[in-house]
């Protein structure tokens, strides 16, 4: 098996943290050096790291190394013309995501750029990895759409490198996440920890944080997650709405905002009886997982990744209006505060194929194709 690994995180959101440094404790044996930029200015970050990289840590770059392992935010195709000791590298390129599949933001600006380094990138690849099959159809999907559209025919080949990949999941660590289950108030408890950004869907979250005030119903509403220097407007607004719920019922005000001990973030998960989803789009939905680790019940909107590891009746349907999928949403969390009320047992997922321990292997196989 490779012994020395160099692996290049281009922009380090919190998934991809997560990521490479739990394949690191995954093989401790190995020896691992890590490259990873902040996760801002994203145009800029994905078409100028190579710049970065191959002008502040060259001699790090053309060490020794058995395996190359890059995120797909990597510009590698410019990185291996600026430091041509990679060139020869065995190299694996893991996608997170695609900008293919984002939501239509009016804030982003317009670039192609954030579409094609990937594709150049998976192009210079030895393999492609993708943490989800909804990543790689979705990622496929728009390449062809894209390749389509261009004034230059591109051959079929193109196309297929790009199909010849795998899927092999971001792993979920579990060894610290059974804390002792607090799940003893006479709320029902629903934490919703996503990235406080406009495509995991605060237009949503706002309409059932709205609609649980109307109802007055004993359902305890934590919103934590990461935030970024522009914040969507609707968190205000939430943030003020489940206060009014709280002082209503006379009760404590969930948590909101970001948690970061994750002792306690991982406490907290323990503590709820849910886990909610109003995305817009999900590659993983690893913030999912590891609730359901912690002994959640999951609600997630019946696209996306979600049907891939998720039962249908812990999908609710997306409509039109955020109001009418917000009632949807109301209704299932009060027919579950209904059995905890009768302490009946909600509904649980098991997704050990997830975890670390089963995903070594798979790992490990990837891995062995650089030797």
């Amino acid at each position: 098996m490779t012994n020395k690994i160099l692996l290049l995180s281009a922009y380090d959101a919190r998934s991809h943290k997560i990521w490479r440094q739990r394949l690191a404790r995954m093989f401790p044996d190995l020896d691992w050096k890590q490259l990873a930029l902040p996760p801002r200015n994203f145009n800029w970050r994905i078409r100028g790291n190579s710049l970065h990289w191959a002008f502040n840590n060259r001699d790090e770059l053309a060490a020794n190394y058995d395996l190359l392992i890059a995120t797909s935010m990597v510009d590698l195709s410019s990185l291996r013309g600026l430091v041509p000791e990679l060139c020869e590298l065995p190299t694996i390129l893991y996608f997170h995501e695609n900008q293919f599949a984002y939501p239509e933001n009016t804030q982003r600006e317009e670039n192609i750029e954030p579409l094609l380094v990937p594709i150049y990138s998976a192009l210079c690849a030895d393999k492609i990895v993708f943490n989800s099959n909804f990543n790689r159809e979705t990622f496929l999907e728009g390449v062809r759409s894209l390749l389509h559209k261009l004034p230059d025919k591109i051959p079929n080949c193109v196309l297929k490198k790009l199909e010849d990949s795998l899927v092999t999941p971001v792993p979920v660590s579990i060894s610290n996440h059974r804390i002792i289950d607090s799940k003893t108030t006479n709320c029902l408890e629903v934490v919703w920890n996503h990235r406080w950004e406009y495509d995991k869907g605060p237009g949503l979250l706002l309409e059932i944080a709205n609609l649980l005030s109307i109802s007055k119903s004993p359902i305890r509403l934590h919103i934590v997650g990461e935030g970024f220097r522009q914040v969507p407007k609707e968190f205000v607004q939430i943030r003020d709405l489940l206060q009014e719920h709280a002082n209503n019922l006379a009760i404590e005000s969930g948590q909101f905002g970001y948690i970061e001990d994750e002792a306690s973030y991982h406490g907290l998960l323990a503590s709820c009886d849910v886990v909610l989803s109003t995305a817009l789009h999900d590659f993983q939905g690893l913030a999912i997982q590891e609730a359901c680790f912690a002994g959640c019940t999951p609600l997630a909107p019946n696209c996306l990744v979600y049907p891939e590891y998720l039962p249908e009746n812990l999908l609710y349907k997306r409509h039109e209006s955020d109001e009418a999928t917000a009632k949807l949403v109301l209704e299932r969390l009060q027919q579950w505060l209904i059995l905890k009320q009768e302490d009946q047992a909600l509904p649980k997922i098991e997704l050990e194929n997830y975890a670390a321990e089963k995903l070594r292997t798979n790992y490990k196989v990837l891995f062995e194709f650089a030797n």
